[in-house]
């Protein structure tokens, strides 16, 4: 078996979550940072702007790239060109047969030699494409934040159960050694109990209308617009970062940029599968203009053991995470790590306390875990409550402050039809989950 077993048949055999070992030579699963010819990964890039390019490039040289997609067809085709270029040397050999480009993301998912795709969209396409890629037999590297909604999230998690899949999240703080000591130190009781944690981020920014304009030459725009509702084309419309302050495409920066300390939050309150039980906020969302979503925010959570969460807009300090214990604080920001006491920054953690893991590189991680189905950094279920939180928030803004009771359980309020109606979206025909 160690002789003829497949890239394919393990990938196969373990989606479907086979039970029985395999012994496989560490190398020829890439462990050693150089997988064999026959065990690159064939990765598929689904969004190709800014920063679907920026994980291109690392794709390039963790995987192989072997198919690209955009509605844009500038886009698509520099990324093919990239592409290309790079593995020049394997077409010289016929080694590697090109990278193909499409505009629609299904053509792409219909190659059976597409092990895993990279999902670099508008929020509204997220949950619609990972879990079209998770039915085809794909593994999942999704962009930050994950979803649109909390029961889009809730799907993800879903599909990617059901269908035996790796998922990574776009959080990459989760491989950066210095958060992952931060939350350490949090984890083992160096602050004492934890009391307080504060998460700050960037919010939206207004934004004026825009005239309708002509659709440029090669820019799908329907497709771009997929499940959200239709409105007529207009160049700051689509432009980053604009679109992320826009409800129809994201729920704003207070998910967009917050995420990623929301994640860090969670990570360090070791409360990756739950929740609060309680919400209470305000915020400012613009009444003109093209972007709708907040500008200013002030929200408190408390979780089922007392624990306060406090998210606010970046007014209230750098952007990041700050925990608070009974005997001392950890400050996990943007800016750098640091602690109170000082002496914490060089507390040792121990062999047999909470360790967490610091992969080398967030989309490497998530390669190397599609080649021995380990769990990634950064899993559907971390993401999809990171990124609840975000909407939790967003929720409580657009309730008007009144104090709101959830089950993170159920994933409902508690005898609030209002609130509950903002947990989903309908999806413009013929898009659906």
């Amino acid at each position: 078996m160690r002789q003829f077993i497949t890239r394919r048949g393990l990938f196969k055999m373990a989606g479907a979550g086979m039970a029985t070992p395999l012994v496989i030579r560490a190398a020829a699963l890439g462990a050693d940072g150089r997988p064999a010819p026959s065990d690159r990964v064939n990765v598929g890039c689904i969004g190709v702007g800014g920063r679907g390019t920026d994980n291109l490039k690392t794709l390039l040289h963790a995987s192989q790239v072997v198919a690209v997609c955009d509605p844009q067809e500038s886009r698509r085709d520099a990324a093919r060109s990239m592409a290309e270029q790079h593995y020049s040397e394997l077409m010289a050999k016929g080694t590697y047969k090109g990278c193909a480009a499409y505009n629609d993301f299904r053509e792409l998912l219909d190659r059976g030699d597409v092990d895993a795709v990279s999902v670099c969209t508008p929020d509204h396409w997220h949950a619609v494409i990972c879990i079209a890629a998770a039915k085809a037999g794909k593994d999942v590297f999704c962009e930050k934040p994950l979803s649109l909604t909390i029961a889009e999230g809730r799907a993800i998690c879903d599909a990617m159960r059901r269908y035996g899949r790796v998922f990574q999240h776009g959080t990459q703080r989760r491989s950066e050694g210095n958060f992952a000591f931060a939350c350490e130190l949090v984890r083992n009781g160096r602050i004492g109990e934890l009391k307080r944690v504060r998460v700050s981020s960037e919010p939206s920014h207004p934004a004026p209308n825009e005239p309708p304009a002509p659709v440029p030459q090669g820019f799908d725009y329907d497709l771009w617009l997929g499940p959200a509702p239709f409105v007529p084309y207009s160049p700051r419309r689509v432009r980053t970062p604009h679109w992320y302050w826009i409800a129809d495409y994201t729920i704003g920066f207070i998910s967009g940029q917050g995420v990623h300390f929301t994640d860090v939050a969670q990570w360090g309150m070791g409360t990756d599968d739950t929740g609060p039980v309680e919400i209470e906020g305000h915020g400012v969302i613009p009444k003109d203009g093209m972007a709708d979503t907040a500008v200013e925010w002030h929200v408190e959570m408390t979780f089922a053991n007392g624990l306060k969460f406090i998210y606010d807009d970046h007014r209230a300090f750098p952007m990041g995470v700050i925990f608070e214990g009974t005997e001392g604080k950890v400050n996990a920001l943007c800016n750098g790590i640091s602690a109170e006491p000082k002496s914490l920054m060089t507390s040792v953690i121990k062999p047999h306390e909470v360790r967490l893991r610091r992969p080398r590189g967030h989309v490497p991680d998530f390669v190397h875990c599609v080649r021995t189905r380990e769990r990634t950094a950064a899993p559907a279920e971390a993401a999809h409550r990171a990124t609840g939180l975000c909407h939790l928030a967003h929720i409580a803004v657009l309730t008007g402050g009144r104090k709101l009771r959830w089950d993170p359980a159920a994933e409902r309020f508690l005898g609030d039809a209002d609130a509950n109606a903002h947990l989903s979206k309908a999806l413009r025909a013929p898009w659906r989950l």
